[in-house]
């Protein structure tokens, strides 16, 4: 900030020079005209003009100066290397005879006078009480920059010291223009100069500290593995993981909207920036996400499902979508909301199986790697973030363009309104981030599914389950094992990586899905035996024990799914009276899969004709027990 003193003096002191000018030619004009003068008319006065053309160049020295537009600094930074790098080519020149040379001694100085060091005590004095605050330059390197060479600075030399005077410079530029009298379409030479300076200069160097900046995270190896420190998420506030690169992009437009606020007048080329930089990034993350969900030039099933518009329709519509957007205590109460949800789980289990069909996923089509998912995970949190903070940037910016109609057109000129067309990319670009992060989530959702087909329809398919009673066949099949493995695997990474709502949409549904999968199952067993049985109850009663841990809930869907297969203990025509007593709880075709495979597995169930008959009585009964239901459903209707 002494910089801005520096020159609001200065501003000072040039126009009392400029007003003692004035005053001065006044005089001198009435002398050299009047009759009475000695002069002969020939003299030629200077004018104002002249002295703000000297002010101008007085400005334009100081401001090459402090704004470091000879890179001095820079500048003899390699200039050292260099020498050292060119000692071997001039080592002989070490040994070469050399003429003596005279000693050049000062013959008086004036450093240690009383003025002097005095002058030198008050300006440290000054230099340190600054920087203590800034905690920059105490006695440090570069601490000549601010004395020495010749010459003293209030501050450091750098070009971001153009934003900390550019509105007051820009003023004390008008005011130029007005003294001087130009035109609407004539500008003063320091404006020029300003122009210059910030087109030419500032951005460029703006740009390439932000490209260097921003390619030593995007460029490294795997920049969807490096994560932002503790501290840093303490800072932002962030409850979960974010990408190392998202933070440096994000600092990076934040840097810019500040540059965009200091330097109004070139909002456009900031904003131009900021979408340049983001669209570069979405590019970035688009070849990063490519590279997770791609397996030899294909899509793994997630990500098609995910990619695939009907599917990410549904999957957005169902309750479990909207309740993640929305906290628990701020929803709609609903009656009956446990079958509300459930219907929609069903309905999700409906799409995806009819989806799948009774094929078998082979290994390179499921994210095997726990690893992927967590980076999937994090860049979902990462860029929903960056989203937040682009529309969050973005309605700043809409709220600061309306330009109150009082203001007059020097202020009007600082604060130009940013370009429409740039504000729309900024907005589209945030929607693409949003989209981008909701395509991450759906595709964690679906490989936890995705992973339960791949373990659980080769169970049904290819799995021996006609088995008699014996120590090795009573252990749980490696199969539903594995499955298991990977389940809580997910769910440590998910866990630490997502927060609790999306957590639980990940996982919230996945016993309803293995229920239908394994109830599915009993289509494609060639045989069952009683053994076989009491082997899928201990295969769901796992399953049911470590989804229980994971969502805190009772799955009581799995329950469905063990008393399907335990209804499979009964005979045929056992399974049509249980039907009539107990009421239809299974779809007729899930029936119809359970009468099938009791055929197949038991003796004495007759020839074809009787198994037809007991098809056709099963469809008849269940069509009796909709009718019962139904009337039954009238009755209180009509009696309420």
């Amino acid at each position: 900030r002494l910089l801005l003193e520096l020159l609001e003096l200065l501003f000072d002191k040039f126009n009392a020079v400029a007003a003692a000018h004035s005053v001065v030619l006044g005089h001198l004009q009435q002398t050299v005209a009047s009759p009475c003068s000695q002069y002969d008319g020939d003299i030629k006065l200077y004018d104002m003009v002249d002295v703000w053309v000297k002010i101008q160049d007085v400005l334009q020295m100081l401001l090459t100066e402090y704004l470091d537009m000879k890179n001095t600094r820079t500048a003899s930074e390699p200039s050292a290397q260099l020498s050292y790098a060119s000692s071997g080519r001039e080592f002989a020149a070490f040994f070469a005879k050399k003429k003596p040379q005279r000693p050049k001694n000062p013959l008086f100085k004036f450093e240690s006078s009383s003025h002097a060091i005095s002058m030198s005590a008050y300006l440290r004095e000054q230099r340190r009480e600054l920087y203590s605050r800034s905690g920059e330059l105490q006695g440090g390197p570069d601490d000549n920059l601010i004395e020495g060479g010749g010459s003293k600075f209030v501050c450091k030399p750098g070009a971001r010291n153009i934003t900390i005077i550019f509105h007051p410079l820009l003023r004390f530029i008008q005011e130029i223009e007005h003294a001087m009298e130009l035109g609407p379409t004539k500008q003063c030479p320091l404006r020029e100069f300003l122009t210059m300076y910030i087109k030419n200069i500032f951005l460029n160097q703006v740009l390439a500290e932000i490209n260097k900046e921003i390619e030593g995270v995007t460029k490294a190896s795997d920049p969807l593995k490096i994560l932002a420190n503790a501290d840093t998420m303490k800072i932002l506030g962030v409850q979960r993981p974010l990408l190392q690169s998202t933070v440096i992009v994000e600092k990076t437009i934040q840097d810019l909207m500040n540059l965009m606020h200091d330097l109004s007048a070139y909002s456009d080329q900031f904003l131009n920036m900021v979408c340049v930089k983001l669209q570069e990034y979405k590019d970035t993350c688009t070849l990063a996400y490519r590279s997770i969900v791609q397996s030899d030039e294909k899509l793994v099933i997630s990500a098609s499902w995910a990619k695939d518009d009907d599917i990410s329709r549904l999957l957005k519509s169902l309750p479990n979508w909207s309740n993640m957007a929305q906290p628990k205590q701020l929803r709609p109460k609903r009656e009956e909301e446990e079958d509300f949800i459930r219907a929609a789980f069903g309905k999700e289990s409906e799409v995806l199986i009819g989806n799948l069909g009774d094929k078998l996923i082979p290994q390179q089509e499921i994210l095997r790697d726990v690893s992927d998912l967590k980076a999937l995970a994090n860049m979902h949190e990462s860029l929903e973030w960056l989203a937040g903070r682009t529309k969050a940037a973005l309605s700043n910016l809409s709220a600061t363009q309306t330009v109150s109609p009082g203001q007059d057109s020097h202020t009007s000129l600082e604060h130009l309104p940013a370009s429409e067309q740039i504000l729309q990319t900024l907005s589209e670009l945030a929607r693409s981030f949003q989209e981008m992060a909701d395509r991450c989530l759906l595709v964690l959702h679906l490989e936890v599914r995705v992973h339960c087909f791949h373990y659980l329809i080769p169970l049904a398919k290819q799995g021996n389950y006609a088995i008699v009673a014996n120590v090795e066949s009573m252990d749980y099949d490696p199969l539903v094992v594995r499955l298991n493995k990977d389940i809580s695997a997910i769910e440590e990474a998910m866990s630490a990586s997502l927060q609790q709502h999306k957590f639980q949409y990940i996982f919230e549904g996945l016993g309803h899905l293995i229920s239908c999968i394994l109830i599915n199952g009993a289509h494609y067993f060639k045989r069952i035996s009683e053994s076989g049985i009491k082997k899928m109850c201990r295969n769901i009663f796992i399953l049911q024990q470590n989804l229980t841990n994971i969502t805190m809930s009772r799955e009581a869907d799995l329950d469905f799914a063990r008393q399907y297969y335990e209804m499979l203990y009964n005979t045929a025509d056992e399974l049509l009276n249980l039907v009539v007593d107990q009421g239809v709880k299974y779809t007729e075709l899930e029936y119809i899969y359970a009468l099938n495979l009791l055929h197949r597995s038991q003796t004495g169930v007759g020839d074809q004709t009787t198994q037809n008959m007991r098809l056709q009585r099963l469809k008849e009964i269940i069509c009796e027990q909709a009718a019962i239901k139904q009337a039954t459903k009238d009755k209180k209707i009509t009696t309420v």
